[in-house]
């Protein structure tokens, strides 16, 4: 099967963030959608300090990724909805701690004024593809 590639278009200017503004999956590729993710832990409770809750989406999204045998680099879209201000270095610390081979996929961020539960403060979505 061809691999899914990314790009930046000389044309535009660069990403402002580590991304890719453009993700190409192959034809018949398989497309598999998650559910927002959010940072509950493992016992079911929900931080209130914001980047723990960033730290533990992204190990739900790890986990989510195992469960379908696929790896970061299947990642193919990423939206981030944050009801506050996101702690860049942190974030791009964690991000970075997954997309450890720098296969970056495109991704959108919107702040928002809640999510599904007053205690969440981000949610994640990924769509990947194999």
């Amino acid at each position: 099967m061809n691999k899914i590639t990314r790009s930046n278009p000389k044309n535009m200017p660069s990403p402002v963030g580590n991304y890719s503004h453009v993700t190409k999956v192959p034809r018949n590729a398989e497309l598999i959608v998650f559910s927002g993710q959010v940072g509950v832990d493992s016992l079911g409770a929900i931080p209130e300090n914001f980047n723990k809750q960033v730290k533990n989406t992204f190990e739900n999204i790890k986990k989510a990724l195992f469960s379908e045998d696929l790896e970061a680099s299947n990642i193919i879209k990423v939206n981030i909805w944050s009801v506050e201000p996101i702690d860049w270095d942190y974030f791009y610390e964690v991000w970075e701690s997954l997309f450890v081979n720098k296969d970056y996929p495109s991704m959108t961020i919107g702040y928002i004024q809640a999510l599904g539960l007053p205690e969440i403060k981000i949610e994640i979505e990924i769509w990947a593809a194999k």
